[in-house]
């Protein structure tokens, strides 16, 4: 399957630390070679980048390694393809707009029927089922809200959405609308976060170690989310399945969900399925 990273704080923070893991993993450390990508918010709005490449051998992700490049809502994504070739328009994450804001999405898992959802103004560009899935997602919520909701209303949608979609197969999902980072634990994800008293970290994937203690404030807040542990010497803590992540300036939030949807409630109604 594929692998995310997933980034929250309350200060514009570089997140080249992280993302050399997970680059070494497309294709040298691991074997998502079928493309990568990262979106980087800046209030609202944001860098994206793409390569259908290995992002262990890719030109771009070495520049993006050297340029450090600050953000509160990061979204990265290393592919192995198993739904969909590989193509640039195939490659994580994806974005679209929903209430002036600038939505982006990745997945890892296959979800099985979920082409036969019907869509609506959301369609997909490319053939993966992961960006058909964001797709129903933007568009149940702008069926249902026709207007922006409350948080608490938008987090649990999110969440009921997300635990319908499980039922199809894997979902493990990152989903930002650049104000909060949301997650989603199908099957497996891991989280950490960084606050004073800061301390060091040394990568799994490469020889390289920081002193947090350097590169911060006492009031920084990160929140580094993950499908496997990137470090060695912090302690990663694992979603249970089914839960759901909320991130807002680094802060976390479980809406806990960690049965299967048809054990815990009725699923929301997923309309237009065959």
């Amino acid at each position: 399957m594929c692998e995310l990273l997933g980034m929250s704080a309350n200060v514009p923070t570089d997140i080249r630390f992280s993302f050399a893991a997970l680059a070494r993993r497309g294709g040298e450390t691991g074997p998502h070679a079928d493309g990568w990508g990262i979106t980087f918010y800046e209030g609202r709005g944001c860098r994206a980048f793409h390569d259908p490449e290995p992002s262990a051998r890719s030109e771009l992700a070495k520049l993006l390694r050297r340029y450090p490049i600050k953000s509160r809502i990061v979204v990265a994504h290393v592919r192995k393809a198993n739904r969909g070739r590989v193509s640039l328009e195939n490659t994580h994450p994806f974005s679209r707009e929903l209430w002036g804001r600038r939505w982006t999405f990745a997945h890892n898992g296959q979800l099985k029927g979920v082409k036969r959802l019907s869509l609506g103004r959301f369609e997909p560009i490319g053939t993966t089922d992961s960006e058909h899935a964001f797709c129903w997602i933007l568009s149940q919520l702008q069926e249902r809200f026709p207007k922006p909701p409350r948080p608490a209303a938008l987090e649990a949608a999110i969440a009921d959405y997300a635990l319908a979609l499980s039922e199809l197969g894997v979902f493990n999902m990152l989903l930002s609308d650049s104000r909060v980072l949301y997650a989603h634990c199908g099957k497996r994800l891991c989280y950490l976060t960084r606050r004073a008293p800061f301390g060091t970290a040394t990568l799994i994937d490469e020889d390289w170690r920081v002193d947090f203690a350097q590169e911060t404030t006492e009031t920084d807040i990160v929140t580094v989310i993950a499908t496997r542990a990137l470090t060695r010497d912090e302690t990663w803590t694992e979603l249970e399945r089914g839960d759901t992540l909320v991130l807002t300036d680094g802060a976390v939030r479980v809406l806990k969900g960690a049965q299967p949807v048809s054990r815990r409630r009725p699923a929301p109604e997923i309309r237009g399925a065959a």
